[in-house]
């Protein structure tokens, strides 16, 4: 004998209650063995109506964590076969089978229906709050995603998730003191969000007023009393308060240094900033340092410098973001810097975003050159009123990401957590 063990550990978490740190080993089943997965239904699009009395839960409304309940598709009326599970109820598991596979959300509201590639999970022979949180643990929407077939658009079959390895202990009470402990922080993270959302959503209010109505008026409904009789905002084009600056190509052998003096910026780094840092440009997926500056003959985009996409799908999502260091960009990317006297850095970036660039582009592919936007009228007032509502907004985005800041630390909090709580996979 080789004096060698084949056992395999225990499994157990790193991390448990006190009073089940003797309760044993945790099982090891398939996801299938525990739970069953029901189908959507295959609604027709001829059927859908804005005026549907019968919201439809689609892939769209399907997200990491949560359940989007706006935009909803409606449809009337129920088709004839539809079956019982088909009706969903506040509280039901679902899953995405389709594109961004693997997500996984609870139902928000009553009454409405499950449509084709969306999965609706049934826990069986564990508590099911538990066995919501167990599958958003560890690497199960990687796992999804690894196993869907079809490559971007990727499809999960039903077999795909079934067969996913889950871990829980046999006690149903230990499985329900996780989950509430989860639930808990879960509810913690909720009102977070819903701070950080108000917040952003207070900015955009405070835009609407700070800012002339487009095609309505010269004048904001909001102002500061030093400017109240300062008269209309004027008329300007965009070369006369900016210099428009352009971006280099970036071939790909150059690409790939992880740091350098330059951050090289894509679209996708003005998405990311967008998205996740309140438009503020610091890093970017790409690096230069002066020998790329030298052989591309490039001029670095200065510190407060507006970036945005000029060509292709995502100049019509109309993202603006602001640089606040040093950068390159590559020549599906557009800048405008403030001209000294004529304008102030942060209420370009502020007006830019009143600006669509979908009403200045053309043909087949979507696009703006530098004349075009030099071109574009805007309305703006003198620089000391600039720079006033600059500050003014520039402080909410202060308070807007330092409250970000805590989502992604309570975010952090339940990742490290969860870790804890649940066993390490096994192969």
């Amino acid at each position: 004998m080789s004096g060698k063990s084949d056992k395999k550990k225990p499994l157990v978490p790193r991390l448990r209650f006190p009073e089940f740190r003797e309760a044993g080993a945790w099982e090891v089943k398939r996801l299938g063995d525990v739970a069953a997965l029901k189908n959507g239904y295959a609604f027709k699009s001829s059927k859908y109506s804005d005026n549907g009395a019968y919201k439809v839960v689609t892939i769209a409304n399907v997200q990491a964590g949560h359940m989007s309940i706006e935009d909803m598709q409606r449809i009337s009326p129920l088709p004839s076969d539809l079956q019982t599970h088909q009706k969903l109820s506040a509280g039901d598991i679902l899953i995405s089978m389709t594109g961004n596979v693997g997500r996984i959300c609870y139902v928000l509201i009553d009454d409405c229906l499950l449509n084709q590639r969306v999965g609706k999970l049934v826990p069986t022979k564990i508590d099911k709050e538990f066995f919501y949180h167990s599958i958003q643990n560890g690497n199960f929407q990687t796992a999804m995603q690894e196993r869907a077939k079809g490559g971007a658009q990727g499809n999960l079959s039903a077999k795909d998730i079934l067969q996913h390895v889950i871990y829980y202990p046999n006690n149903k009470h230990e499985q329900q003191k996780i989950a509430h402990c989860l639930s808990s922080l879960d509810e913690v993270i909720g009102l977070q969000a819903k701070k950080v959302q108000a917040l952003k959503q207070h900015k955009k209010g405070l835009m609407q007023q700070l800012f002339p109505a487009e095609g309505e008026t010269t004048t904001p409904r909001l102002r500061f009393p030093e400017f109240r009789e300062a008269g209309a905002w004027e008329v300007k084009r965009l070369g006369g308060i900016c210099n428009v600056l352009q971006g280099y190509g970036f071939p790909e052998r150059l690409q790939g240094r992880q740091g350098g003096k330059y951050p090289f910026c894509k679209v996708s780094d003005i998405t990311s900033a967008v998205n996740e840092n309140g438009g503020h440009v610091v890093t970017a997926a790409n690096y230069a340092d002066e020998d790329i500056v030298a052989e591309l003959r490039a001029k670095p985009i200065p510190v407060g410098a507006t970036i945005f996409a000029k060509i292709g799908e995502a100049l019509r999502l109309n993202k603006r973001a602001i640089v606040d260091v040093e950068c390159l960009v590559d020549n599906n990317v557009a800048g405008l810097k403030a001209k000294t006297s004529a304008a102030v850095d942060y209420f370009i970036f502020l007006l830019s975003q009143n600006v669509d660039l979908n009403k200045h582009c053309g043909g087949a592919v979507p696009s703006v050159n530098k004349s075009t936007i030099e071109a574009i009228k805007v309305l703006a007032p003198e620089p000391p009123e600039q720079q006033k509502i600059a500050h003014c907004l520039s402080s909410l985005d202060e308070v807007i990401g330092l409250e970000a800041h805590k989502l992604d630390a309570l975010k952090n909090l339940k990742k490290g957590l969860m870790q804890q709580l649940f066993p390490q996979d096994v192969a």
